[in-house]
């Protein structure tokens, strides 16, 4: 396998060619077998040692965790996967050890001072 630098806007051709995308590296590739000779416009500089680095993972592959309550994917720092379908606004005596060692209800207890003045009477 040899790795390419082909430019977007050229993308269309090296496939036409027979490159392959491979979406680990984020790069084209000429595989196994495959004469080079058409390629040799995007080989880069490094020839066939060169290979990319592997591209962080985006965000939309990273897993979508999902509020068990709601059904509404959850993206936060202080996310909690519980054991069982609950509220966890709602005081249960199995998640309740869980969402304190995890900080969610130090933070939960915190929002919850600051709306309260909010609150009508």
């Amino acid at each position: 396998m040899m790795f390419l630098k082909v430019p977007f806007a050229e993308k269309e051709e090296a496939k036409a060619l027979g490159a392959r995308w491979n979406s680990e590296r984020k790069s084209w590739y000429v595989p196994d077998g495959k004469d080079t000779g058409a390629f040799e416009r995007w080989l880069p500089p490094g020839g066939a040692d060169f290979v990319p680095a592997v591209a962080k993972p985006s965000l939309k592959s990273r897993p979508v965790m999902t509020d068990s309550y709601a059904g509404k994917p959850v993206i936060g720092r202080f996310y909690v996967e519980l054991q069982h379908d609950c509220d966890p606004f709602v005081v249960c005596p199995v998640c309740a050890p869980k969402l304190a060692s995890s900080g969610w209800q130090a933070h939960y207890d915190d929002v919850a001072k600051m709306l309260n003045p909010l609150r009508p009477a």
